[in-house]
């Protein structure tokens, strides 16, 4: 249970003694937070945390070669990408966005400042999830052709911009600031293209970026919620995505039609299409998929770094301690969680809530939670849910039937005295679902 939250400090966690099931390794668990992995090394070190999230590219051989601590690295299933708004100029014409997608050198950025395990992307989706490398792979660089086509569209000599972000690291962009001014540098150099750098706080940038209000560059990224392609292609190109402007039916027809499909092979054919719609329109340019890591003490029994950064700490045994501290690179802009796809306010939600059906520690694999199990019909439209018994909530009522149609009437319908979140975007509820009434 959440037992304090001191802002711009840290957030407090106890152990809710009527837990349905196994009681956490620790009685409490803390959150911190720092931007600079450096610093957040340094506490590791001096053993003032247990472990934290996003070690340096600079930093992996110093852990793995400190007997005292400990490396625990996670499959690099995210993207890190350069979107642009269409419905700005000069960015609604493709040939705009098609120039910068090739006057951009990604393997340079990756060789410079991602750590081992990361890769230049060839598609949005990383290869290793079905269906995400189908098609053709991104463009070359190749700034010569980039200049020309930026000049038969209309700008020989470029034109100015900006580039805006957030400065909070994540495991698809562990060196945030270098990484734009880099970027900033090669758009002049290769495009002239004059990008005036814009830092903006965590959550304004997330309610601007997802609801299209920015009209320059935006450098943002993806971590798989769950390794499916609609996870990242769905989310991001959608129909009623605002994100990178207006939407192109070459892509999101053929997610509708991918996303029907059960068995991915049989999906392949609209995904090779979508995938190739993307490289067409360029709504914006895949840089990588980022290795990552999350540093722990030797001590720690069971330390994670989840592929899917759903880190459940309570499985996590400090050394015998009654205090888990566990450091991360910002703090949750909310804990409205239905509401929020920020990964720092994420991480802190799966550690007092749960699901239906969740991820097994540190997998992919899906396990049933509050469910006992979710049985299909043979045309897969009605799902029958059996509820494990027994749950409560925090404050000590019993969990039912009732409360799973609330969590999903609280979301889906505008209309609910309930759907009032953070951002108001409910963007997880919409790709997934598509609301009941706008």
């Amino acid at each position: 249970m959440v037992s304090e939250w001191k802002r711009g400090e840290s957030i407090t966690f106890t152990a809710f003694p009527d837990y349905w099931g196994e009681p956490p390794a620790a009685e409490t668990l803390v959150f911190r937070w720092s931007t600079e992995s450096a610093a957040r090394l340094l506490e590791l070190q001096a053993g003032t945390i247990d472990g934290f999230d996003n070690v340096g590219p600079d930093d992996f051989a110093t852990i793995e070669g400190d007997p005292n601590l400990h490396l625990q690295v996670r499959p690099a299933l995210n993207v890190f990408y350069i979107g642009m708004t269409n419905t700005f100029p000069p960015f609604d014409n493709v040939k705009v966005r098609q120039a910068i997608a090739m006057g951009i050198d990604r393997q340079r950025i990756v060789d410079t400042f991602y750590p081992v395990g990361s890769e230049a992307a060839s598609h949005f989706t990383p290869c290793s999830i079905p269906n995400g490398c189908v098609g053709d792979a991104w463009y070359a660089f190749d700034p010569v052709a980039a200049k020309a086509l930026l000049a038969e569209a209309g700008f020989p000599d470029g034109f100015e911009t900006k580039l805006y972000y957030r400065d909070v690291v994540r495991g698809y962009l562990p060196q945030v600031s270098n990484v734009a001014q880099d970027i900033q540098a090669q758009l002049l150099e290769n495009l002239n293209i004059d990008a005036e750098i814009v830092v903006m706080e965590s959550g304004a940038f997330i309610e601007a970026s997802g609801s299209g209000q920015l009209d320059g560059f935006h450098l943002l990224g993806w971590g798989a919620d769950y390794p499916h392609v609609t996870n990242f292609l769905d989310y991001h190109f959608g129909k009623d995505v605002k994100q990178f402007g207006i939407t192109f039916p070459e892509i999101y027809d053929n997610l509708i039609a991918g996303g029907q499909i059960g068995i991915p092979a049989d999906a392949e054919s609209y995904y090779i299409a979508a995938n190739n719609a993307i490289r067409e329109f360029v709504p914006m340019v895949p840089v990588a998929h980022g290795g990552s890591a999350a540093a722990y003490r030797a001590d720690v029994t069971n330390p994670q770094a989840s592929p899917l950064t759903t880190e459940m700490f309570a499985v996590s045994d400090p050394g015998g301690r009654d205090v888990f501290v566990w450091m991360q690179n910002a703090e949750p802009i909310s804990m409205f969680c239905a509401d929020e796809t920020d990964g720092e306010s994420l991480r802190a939600c799966e550690q007092v809530m749960q699901s239906l059906y969740g991820f097994e520690i540190n997998g992919t694999a899906v396990e049933p939670v509050l469910a006992e199990a979710c049985v299909p019909s043979a045309d897969l439209m009605t799902w029958v849910c059996t509820l494990r018994q027994g749950v409560k909530f925090h404050d000590g009522s019993d969990f039912d039937a009732f409360d799973v149609v609330a969590t999903f009437d609280m979301g889906l319908n505008p209309g609910s005295p309930y759907h009032k979140g953070d951002t108001n975007l409910w963007e997880y509820y919409d790709y997934l679902w598509g609301m009941m009434w706008k």
